[in-house]
């Protein structure tokens, strides 16, 4: 590690909560240059603070649309990370590999994802693309947004049904008869689904 990573590493310490500043040391070191930022990255995520793991996951994120090591990266050592702020940067780092990409042009990406074993892959997805429908190209295909997500409804982790729950809740705002229409196909005697329900009707 390069003595302006640690320096940085080092500063982020000070703050415990928020990600704008995990995001912004990122960028000032991608603006540098300088430096190899997937090794950098890979050596942050072997740090047992919490705030280095996501500023490598930023990273990571940032490198993603043109490096697939970074996205696998993010796929299997990040997604297996137990710290939930590392998880939510995982979000967010998906998010931006879609999007710069485009987000029709990553549906295989997105489909891959939400197939994965682990539901923090999963999870990644449905929680980084939200709200769904302010997004390019689901903001036109909402019903296909709708059924990208609905599929984990009964998933067995909690962690990933909160996510779903709050997702088709956020797009029932403006397509409240679509979440409707999808809410009446849902079998509530699965306590699983019904538990996902209960977020989407609150």
């Amino acid at each position: 590690m390069t003595e302006k990573l640690k320096k940085v590493t080092e500063a982020l310490l000070a703050t415990e909560h928020g990600f704008k500043h995990i995001m912004q040391a990122g960028d000032e070191l991608l603006e540098e240059g300088s430096g190899d930022h997937f090794t950098n990255a890979l050596n942050l995520l072997e740090d047992s603070h919490y705030q280095s793991r996501m500023l490598g996951t930023y990273l990571l994120g940032q490198l993603s649309p043109a490096n697939p090591k970074a996205l696998k990266v993010l796929r299997t050592t990040v997604a297996a990370d137990e710290n939930w702020r590392v998880q939510e940067m995982l979000a967010k780092a998906f998010d931006y590999c879609c999007s710069a990409k485009g987000y029709e042009k990553s549906l295989p990406l997105i489909r891959e994802w939400l197939s994965d074993s682990n539901a923090n892959v999963k999870r990644a997805v449905v929680e980084g693309l939200r709200i769904w429908t302010s997004r390019a190209y689901f903001k036109e295909h909402p019903t296909e947004a709708v059924a990208l997500i609905s599929v984990h409804k009964s998933d067995d982790s909690e962690y990933l049904r909160k996510s779903v729950g709050n997702a088709l809740r956020d797009i029932s705002r403006q397509h409240k008869e679509l979440i409707a229409s999808e809410l009446r196909h849902w079998d509530v005697s699965d306590k699983k689904s019904a538990f996902t329900r209960k977020l989407v009707e609150k």
